[in-house]
Formats: C-alpha cells, structure tokens, sequence
C-alpha cells in the first residue's frame, strides 16, 4: 500500500543516518544525478533530499563558503517524493498533472526572505539558509 513520501538515506553517500533534510521544488530533479528516468512534472508537492552529518558539514561549506550548488552530485534514487500515478493507484483514479507554479512561487518566496532575514531572526537557522540557497540557484539555473 502507497504510505507516502518516506525519509530516505543519505542522497551523496547512501548513509541510512541523517541530521538534515532540505526541501526543493520537483523542477529542481532535473539537476540530480540519474534524473533522466523521472518524469519531474508528475511529481507531487516538494522533493526531500537528505543528508548524513558528514556531508551535510560538506554541503553547507558548499552553499555557504563557497556559493555552490551540491544538488549535481545528489543521486535522485535517494530523493523522497511522491508521484501524481502513486495518488492514482491508492485512489484508483486519475489525477490532473500537478500545476507546481504555485509550489515554485512559495519555495521560491521564502526562500528571497529567509535569505533577506538570516543573520537579524534567531528563528533563521543555518540549514534553513543553505536549504534557501539551494532553492534559489536551482530556480535560476532552471530559467
């Protein structure tokens, strides 16, 4: 039976233990190692991706000392996320294809304000930046 998005292992090295999970919008499956197979517009609501500790200090040199994108290296097989055709199986109907421009609109919102407000709101923590960050470059280099 379909239970949903469940947490998966590490998407850089397969570590089944993880510290961190960074939401990004489906568009953005398009960026990930192996993603050629997905079908990324079917996609329902965000893509998770997860990381161990180890990477995750990896990642966040990455995004923050260095301004890079670490979702290339990320191997889609280890994202979490749910299909439009994993819905029609459970429901036994069939679904319109999920309209992601509001989801892309959000992600992307909050993503320009916890960039603007890291630093000055203590509720803004460093994994919610690096998360931001990754949701930004991704959008932009999907333009």
């Amino acid at each position: 039976m379909y239970t949903g998005k469940t947490e998966k292992p590490c998407c850089l090295c397969d570590s089944p233990e993880t510290v961190a999970r960074v939401d990004i919008p489906p568009r953005a499956v398009r960026l990930m190692k192996h993603s050629g197979p997905i079908a990324w517009r079917d996609i329902v609501g965000e893509v998770s991706i997860h990381f161990c500790e180890s990477d995750w200090e990896l990642v966040r040199d990455l995004v923050v000392e260095m301004d890079m994108n670490p979702l290339s290296r990320c191997n889609v097989a280890r994202a979490s996320f749910s299909l439009r055709e994993d819905f029609e199986a459970l429901l036994n109907q069939t679904r319109a294809a999920p309209d992601q421009t509001e989801l892309e609109s959000r992600l992307l919102a909050d993503a320009r304000e916890t960039i603007a407000n890291y630093g000055e709101d203590p509720m803004i923590a460093e994994r919610d930046y690096v998360e931001a960050s990754i949701v930004l470059d991704a959008l932009a280099a999907l333009r």
